[in-house]
């Protein structure tokens, strides 16, 4: 299918004799953005850290932009286009914004010293300041230090880096979990910012609220295993809960619970 972005076929990774996610079948369509919800130890982050190459399938495949993929780290995910925003956000305290937007992958000038390299500040900052403005992120000084920003401003950080590059997906893990009405509105303008752009999303998330307002499907995780695919016009947040329980399960996923 030419318009799906990203699909996972009997996806599964066991921890001995734990089985964390076990026959994940799923679908994401370019420009689609999608919510991924579930209880605590559902599945829902280990399902991320296999498409992301953090950690290694059990078994499956992963097919990205329609081709077979098995990243061997996050780097190679990120180098064919996946963007991550972990809870973690993974931003160094100690630097700027233009130097954690492109740790790992600086720019640099004057290439023609051999193995001597020399860093493009220029370019980073101007790219720094565009990819901000791509995603509406309002930072007041970007030569501020991350230790010196609110919880809020690094959540931001971390997302715009995905927009700074040529991301061919985003994925934000728990995006607003530790952060306040004002900046929870940031981010989720940030994400109505990407869904304007036609950029396709997977967004991990306990809040109903946002799910409802922002995604256009909902697949849910019950231990380890997908027990339900709804669109957002379909269902509500007592069907989604019910499904997230046990109470409930769609009947292509009988069995699976």
């Amino acid at each position: 299918m030419a318009d799906v972005i990203l699909e996972t076929k009997g996806l599964t990774k066991h921890y001995g004799g734990v089985h964390a996610l076990e026959g994940a079948d799923f679908l994401l369509h370019k420009g689609e953005h999608v919510a991924i919800m579930g209880d605590n130890g559902a599945g829902k982050s280990t399902f991320v850290r296999q498409i992301t190459g953090v950690e290694q399938r059990t078994s499956g495949d992963i097919i990205f932009d329609g081709k077979p993929v098995h990243f061997s780290g996050p780097i190679d995910a990120r180098e064919a286009g996946i963007e991550t925003v972990f809870q973690t956000l993974a931003l160094a305290d100690d630097l700027d914004v233009p130097d954690n937007l492109f740790l790992g992958r600086e720019i640099t000038k004057w290439n023609w010293l051999g193995p001597f390299r020399v860093l493009d500040y220029k370019a980073m900052r101007e790219a720094t300041i565009e990819g901000l403005q791509r995603t509406a992120v309002k930072i007041p000084n970007i030569r501020n230090t991350i230790q010196n920003m609110s919880g809020g401003q690094r959540q931001c950080v971390a997302i715009a880096r995905t927009a700074t590059f040529a991301s061919k997906l985003t994925i934000m893990d728990e995006p607003t979990a530790a952060l306040g009405v004002q900046e929870t509105e940031q981010v989720e303008n940030i994400i109505r910012t990407l869904k304007e752009a036609g950029e396709p999303l997977i967004l991990v998330s306990h809040n109903m609220r946002q799910v409802m307002d922002l995604m256009d499907r909902i697949v849910v995780f019950r231990r380890g295993r997908i027990v339900a695919d709804l669109r957002k016009e379909e269902t509500d947040g007592q069907d989604i809960v019910a499904y997230i329980t046990g109470a409930k399960t769609q009947p292509q996923f009988e069995g699976a619970a």
